[in-house]
């Protein structure tokens, strides 16, 4: 069996910074397992396998796989995989053309609108396929121990450490300063024996920041899952967005925010999120991106 793949940078619109993602396009009869070898093989944050939607009115069933598991929902695959069919123009024999694609997910059907360039597909952007739903606080001593950051340095005025989720959860945390973020060092052994006695196991730390364009400085560590540090987390900035807006005094709002992930670890990227707020409830939150081209090729399956 031969598998053919595109290798994406996402979150930038220059080769190897951003966040890489491998997209294996011809996905259709292969197990669980052979899809999760295939992302363990390549050992990228994730990887997208491509299926024939159930429901042809749909562009296709995504799955997503980090080295050791499958995601229900993830940003950085979904703008990639968005970005790489909308380049090739078809899949499974069916065109791809327009500006939106949805796929079919376990977290549910992903909507995501096509950056063009005039007729040149340049990245995209994702609606969250659910509702934000923020969950139980976190201790802020197990942050710090996980983080390698001084209690001091959690801000708690606006909100503590917390879980929140539009599709896939994480726990986020606000820093006082773009020092401490920069300074975090996180503890291995703390996330294996620690923080995986959680429901949820993966720590995005934060700072608001005044830095030209850039709003938010983020890092998001889950090294117990193989990802030592991601250089940019679609699925929980886009909780953040969500986060943050459910938290503004504004009964209607739009709120918008550039985010910078990933420059710690030489891999800078920038992520644009939004979030709608109407009637004191956040109704729609999404999370969007430049992405370019990196390698292809095949996968021989013996």
């Amino acid at each position: 069996m031969r598998l053919q793949f595109q290798t994406v940078d996402v979150f930038t619109g220059t080769q190897f910074v951003g966040n890489p993602l491998a997209v294996v396009l011809n996905a259709e009869g292969l197990s669980t397992g052979q899809m999760q070898a295939i992302a363990a093989e390549f050992n990228l944050a994730e990887t997208t396998f491509v299926l024939p939607p159930k429901d042809p009115a749909h562009t296709a069933e995504v799955r997503i796989f980090t080295p050791r598991s499958e995601m229900p929902f993830a940003g950085h695959p979904n703008v990639g995989t968005a970005f790489v069919l909308a380049r090739a123009g078809i899949s499974y024999g069916r065109p791809v053309s327009g500006d939106r694609v949805v796929f079919e997910e376990k977290a549910g059907l992903v909507p995501i609108d096509i950056l063009r360039d005039g007729a040149t597909a340049v990245g995209s952007k994702v609606a969250a396929p659910q509702p934000l739903a923020v969950g139980a606080e976190v201790a802020g001593e197990l942050v710090a121990s996980a983080c390698g950051i001084s209690l001091a340095d959690i801000e708690t005025a606006h909100h503590r450490p917390c879980i929140a989720s539009c599709g896939a959860p994480f726990i986020l945390a606000e820093l006082k300063s773009r020092t401490a973020l920069l300074g975090a060092n996180p503890n291995a052994d703390v996330f294996r024996l620690e923080v995986a006695k959680h429901p949820v196991v993966s720590v995005m730390i934060y700072a608001q920041v005044q830095e030209g364009d850039i709003d938010i400085r983020a890092r998001m560590f889950a090294p117990h899952l193989n990802i030592p540090e991601d250089p940019a987390t679609g699925a929980a900035n886009v909780a953040l967005i969500g986060l943050l807006a459910s938290l503004r005094p504004e009964a209607n709002l739009l709120l918008s925010k550039t985010i910078a992930q990933g420059v710690e670890m030489g891999r800078p990227s920038i992520l644009q999120a939004q979030a709608e707020k109407k009637n004191g409830a956040v109704t729609a939150t999404w999370i969007g991106g430049r992405c370019v081209p990196v390698m292809s090729g095949t996968i021989d399956l013996a």
